[in-house]
């Protein structure tokens, strides 16, 4: 499991960030103080406080790189 801090403090970045994990199998989650949220979910996302990084756990088997690629415009 990898851990970094991303921003998705738009509408749209939070929609083209679903649509970029969403075609990888793993799983990956949000976590905003005590709430952990399934990064898939564009409900889920919209409860959280965007006005500041939030955490995302990707939870892959070595593939790393290539999924941080696709993650470069959201990171902090």
């Amino acid at each position: 499991m990898k851990t970094v801090q991303i921003s998705l403090n738009s509408i749209d970045k939070v929609k083209a960030f679903v649509n970029a994990i969403a075609q990888f199998e793993y799983d990956f989650d949000l976590i905003s103080g005590r709430y952990v949220i399934d990064a898939k979910s564009i409900m889920g996302i919209f409860s959280l406080d965007l006005s500041k990084p939030i955490e995302l756990a990707i939870h892959t088997e070595g593939n790393e790189e290539e999924v941080l690629e696709v993650l470069k415009p959201y990171l902090v």
